[in-house]
């Protein structure tokens, strides 16, 4: 008897362990698509000198990447649903290496283009089915939250790591090695998910809502290339405004269908839940803010202070450590006992103070101690928010609608990011050309004029950046009412179908 104890116990731990190394995998995937939508910022400046680049095209090695990641992530979503997740786990990971050696060996600017749009694509899958297995696999609230915030941390910090690589390759080899460096890690993620992730069948007899995916993709694609085109052209540029009101009228229609679809690609359920809801809006508030920051402090670091890419990359490695700590030992270690939004409002209110410090930025300002304080602040807040984000937008989410859901809170992601960085952009250069046309009234003070004109446009938009962080904590806190995972029943509680899987 005991020695049949002692086997079951010795599976048990074989099973636990099986687990955990999963989870390293799914965040290595994770991580590879998250810091894949900055790791490139960094090293735009070379590849456009390489590959002779105009001024007017180079945004759309950004654009690109996050047109084909927002505007197909819901399809993405629901092919894991169909298909398996694990199955295009793989499948998106191998996708993603290819595309990112293709980008790396361009020899011209449309073959960069393309492959960036290619990763795009390859992420809309590889990312909801990363969740959608990490929701699946750790169902037990304590375990959830440790995995979540393992997930969490790098959700928050993978952008600065981002640019942290896209420092030391630029600035040690050369750029192209920013999209070489995927092929690695996506050999490593794909034996490891081979080997290590449960192998769970789709769900073959279910249709695609093919109407849905014209629509609701058409729409988000709209409307992220509608932002996208909003900095370079202006806000009421006909295109623009052509591409708001086509995106507009097309996620209206898929809403209208979604209701009378026999198998909707986004059930409304989904999205009707108000824990969820609160969540999918705290994310994408929260992300306008961090992707603006990003923007203006490589540019403030690099092009006011005269830092190189390496430096530049170092300067944010403390918020990234912050996010890390946040995430991992704050929230992950408080969500059991804690309601979700006792962390996501604090956690947006403390980085929206520290948004708020950095908007005393001058052109000398001494990052030791006036630039630290307010990044070390925001990560921290942002790894409070991640986490209870990710983990309550995916509980008591039945099997077949996890793939989905999960693409739901990257949609939001995404979504966000690319309205950030083009509304507190344009903020920011209307504000820089108001200050310099108002203040150069001596030519010699030309070029200082001109840096302190680009630092008040920074600070003008970092406050509005605080103020959506603001607002973000009021959503968390108003809609969010969940209880914690270990206390009482959940308002939606994990199926048993889910804990089986």
């Amino acid at each position: 008897m005991s020695g049949t104890r002692t086997g079951e116990a010795g599976a048990c731990d074989q099973a636990d362990a099986r687990r955990w190394w999963g989870l390293v995998v799914i965040a290595l995937a994770q991580l590879m698509v998250v810091l894949d939508a900055t790791i490139v910022n960094i090293a735009l400046p070379s590849a456009q000198r390489a590959l002779g680049m105009s001024d007017g095209n180079r945004q759309w090695v950004i654009t690109a990447y996050s047109l084909a990641f927002g505007g197909l992530l819901l399809l993405g979503g629901r092919i894991a649903d169909l298909v398996g997740r694990k199955r295009m786990f793989v499948i998106g990971l191998i996708g993603f290496a290819v595309a990112s050696a293709l980008g790396g060996a361009a020899i011209t600017p449309g073959m960069l283009y393309v492959a960036r749009a290619l990763q795009g694509a390859f992420a809309a899958v590889l990312a909801p089915s990363a969740l959608s297995l990490l929701t699946t696999t750790f169902t037990d609230p304590k375990e959830r939250g440790k995995a979540f915030g393992v997930y969490g941390a790098l959700a928050g910090s993978g952008s600065a790591i981002g640019l942290i690589a896209g420092g030391l390759l630029t600035q040690y080899l050369n750029w192209r090695w920013c999209l070489y460096v995927n092929v690695p890690i996506a050999v490593v993620a794909v034996s490891g998910g081979l080997a290590l992730l449960p192998g769970r069948p789709g769900h073959p007899g279910a249709r695609l809502d093919l109407p849905g995916v014209l629509l609701g993709c058409g729409g988000l694609v709209a409307v992220v290339y509608g932002f996208s085109e909003a900095e370079p052209r202006g806000w009421t540029d006909p295109l623009v405004l052509a591409l708001f009101a086509v995106g507009v009228v097309l996620l209206i229609a898929f809403v209208w269908w979604q209701t009378r679809a026999p198998q909707p690609l986004l059930p409304l359920h989904v999205v009707r839940d108000r824990n969820r809801a609160g969540c999918f809006l705290t994310m994408a508030l929260a992300v306008i803010g961090m992707f603006g920051l990003f923007l203006f402090m490589t540019y403030y670091l690099q092009v006011v202070r005269g830092y190189s890419p390496l430096r530049t990359g170092l300067g944010y490695l403390p918020l990234t450590a912050a996010v890390v700590v946040g995430s991992t030992q704050i929230s992950a270690r408080l969500l059991p006992r804690v309601a979700p939004r006792a962390l996501m409002a604090p956690g947006m209110v403390l980085a929206a103070v520290g948004l708020l410090i950095l908007t005393r930025m001058r052109v000398d300002s001494a990052y030791a101690t006036e630039i630290l304080p307010g990044l070390v602040l925001i990560g921290l807040g942002m790894g409070l928010t991640f986490m209870p984000v990710f983990a309550t937008a995916t509980a008591g989410v039945a099997p077949r609608d996890a793939g989905v859901t999960s693409a739901t809170v990257n949609t939001s992601q995404q979504v966000g990011g690319s309205i950030g960085t083009a509304l507190l952009n344009t903020v920011a250069t209307t504000s820089s050309t108001a200050y310099i046309a108002a203040h150069l009234s001596n030519p010699a003070r030309k070029g200082l004029v001109v840096r302190e004109g680009m630092v008040h446009g920074y600070t003008v938009a970092i406050g509005w950046a605080a103020v959506v962080m603001l607002l973000a904590a009021l959503v968390a806190g108003v809609m969010v009412r969940t209880k914690p995972p270990a206390h009482g029943p959940a308002e939606t509680p994990v199926p048993q179908d889910v804990r089986r899987a």
